[in-house]
């Protein structure tokens, strides 16, 4: 009987001080009384802490999961946005390879001497009259004969299978404008290199030319320095060129028609550019509705079951 009451008292003082103080009281546990729940004031009731700690629990879980749901839709939108992208990069390639295709087969001009005219004409066909000065011949190397379906056919791969030799590039003097320019006049396997093993082809005299203008070339990564002792050229750089020859740094391709039996194979302009982009649309498409199913299943089909 003394217990209850001191049960009694107990309680009855634990009730009074927590209806004083608004903050959370936490009770011992004692070997007569249990643990009591832990309550808290709100709005002039007692109310559980526990259940509020949960529901603040869950609501954490929530935010964390609205964070991840809107994180991870960035990706199918980054792979929609790159797969537009390269549509029209597609539609740009598309039309540069056009506009190259209709200068290297537009009727053929008068060799400007201006050099800033030639500076925009690359790809331009040019109509010159002169003759050939085989004995400085340069050669450029190594190179492979062009083909534009073959080409286009093996873009994007590692290596090419084929012959390779090299590009005779000749001084030729114009005798309507009185200069020396220089004049790719094409590709020989790489037995034929040497003159004298292709003297059928050294062509003498007064000959009509037409041909594409290049302009100079920046030495690209990997790509060896030009030899100028052992005259083993790896890329066009014209300044060292007309040094070498006394010419000036005027450069044209010999088209195909300028072909003699025995000699160089003309029509050595390449206009075929790697086109690859309709590969990187099917690409970053087919992630972004690979990503986009994988989003939908995890945060909206389970909103609905």
């Amino acid at each position: 009987m003394a217990t209850l009451k001191s049960m009694l008292a107990y309680s009855t003082k634990a009730l009074a001080i927590i209806k004083k103080h608004p903050h959370v009281i936490y009770i011992k546990r004692t070997l007569l009384l249990p643990r009591l729940p832990v309550f808290t004031r709100a709005e002039g009731r007692l109310v559980q802490f526990g259940r509020q700690s949960s529901s603040t629990a869950a609501r954490a879980e929530s935010g964390e999961d609205s964070f991840l749901k809107w994180f991870l839709l960035l990706i199918p939108a980054t792979t929609f946005g790159l797969g537009t992208w390269q549509v029209k990069r597609r539609q740009w390639k598309l039309q540069l390879i056009a506009d190259l295709t209709s200068l290297t087969t537009a009727e053929p001009i008068p060799l400007p001497i201006d050099p800033l005219e030639l500076n925009g004409l690359e790809y331009r066909r040019v109509r010159v009259r002169g003759h050939y000065d085989h004995s400085q011949e340069l050669y450029v190397l190594p190179r492979s004969p062009v083909d534009p379906e073959k080409e286009a056919r093996e873009a994007g791969r590692l290596s090419s299978s084929g012959e390779t030799g090299a590009n005779v590039i000749t001084p030729f003097h114009c005798a309507d404008l009185g200069i020396t320019i220089l004049v790719n006049r094409g590709y020989v396997p790489r037995q034929k290199i040497r003159p004298e093993t292709r003297m059928k082809g050294q062509v003498e005299g007064e000959v009509e030319l037409v041909g594409v203008v290049r302009l100079t070339e920046i030495r690209k990564p990997f790509v060896p320095n030009n030899d100028v002792e052992r005259n083993r050229w790896h890329y066009r750089d014209l300044e060292a060129m007309s040094r070498v020859t006394g010419a000036e740094p005027v450069f044209i391709d010999a088209d195909f028609s300028s072909t003699i039996p025995g000699g160089p194979i003309g029509g050595q302009t390449r206009v075929t550019l790697r086109n690859e982009h309709m590969q990187y649309i099917i690409t970053w498409y087919g992630l972004c509705a690979a990503t986009s199913y994988m989003w939908y299943a995890k945060f909206i089909k389970k909103i609905k079951l």
